[in-house]
């Protein structure tokens, strides 16, 4: 799917956030991590702050810091405006009004710009999507996929989402998926085929509920490993 710069919608989460959302225990952190769409998050450059091991992939890391800058400026004041206009989606509990969100959001995509450019140069981010990786099988110990999988269920049908998975599964033992739920709060429908795929091939596929909520309903993650792995 070639991403074109005017559909970008940057929107970046933080280090804790991701911890808090697939549920990562410090022995987690200290394993080699995929994060397969992670967009302006900050999770990798976090990561790499603390001398642990993290690949970004991303259709928007064909474009230069620059772009993202701008992108991010164009599309700020809609984004904060949407969300006035429907606060009654989301959980207020640790962000406490759409103006701390903001400030969270800002404070995450300036430390990924931050890092983009030398993380780029190392191969941190890498210009690559779902559902094809250029990876080695088993080339991480975890990936995952934060808001993509199961959240777009209207745009991208089940077939993308098992190639998806399929995809990395190959490239590591485990994946998180994060969240369950699509745009409009509902539980995929896709999540009980993919649950019920995958444990007939001979995975461990379990939804869990986590610490972080925001999008109202979105506070599980599904995690799938082969059972032999752990």
């Amino acid at each position: 799917m070639a991403v074109r710069y005017d559909s970008i919608v940057p929107w970046g989460r933080t280090f804790e956030e991701y911890v808090d959302m697939f549920d990562l225990e410090e022995r987690d952190l200290e394993k080699s991590i995929l994060g397969c769409g992670d967009g302006p998050a900050c999770f990798n450059a976090a990561m790499h702050q603390k001398g642990k091991k993290a690949v970004s992939i991303d259709p928007i890391y064909k474009f230069t810091d620059e772009e993202i800058q701008r992108r991010i400026d164009e599309t700020y004041l809609k984004v904060m405006q949407q969300t006035r206009e429907n606060q009654e989606k989301f959980v207020w509990h640790n962000i406490k009004s759409v103006e701390e969100l903001g400030e969270i959001r800002m404070s995450a995509m300036k430390a990924f710009l931050m890092d983009y450019n030398a993380g780029k140069k190392e191969e941190r981010y890498l210009f690559a999507e779902l559902p094809s990786l250029p990876f080695q099988d088993k080339q991480f110990d975890l990936a995952l996929s934060s808001h993509f999988l199961f959240l777009y269920t209207d745009h991208l049908s089940l077939g993308f989402h098992i190639q998806s998975i399929d995809e990395m599964l190959r490239v590591a033992d485990e994946i998180r998926i994060f969240p369950l739920v699509d745009m409009n709060a509902n539980r995929s429908c896709y999540v009980d085929s993919v649950i019920t795929r995958y444990r007939s091939l001979g995975f461990s596929a379990h939804e869990i509920q986590v610490d972080y909520e925001f999008q109202k309903g979105g506070n599980k993650m599904l995690r799938i490993y082969k059972n032999d792995n752990k």
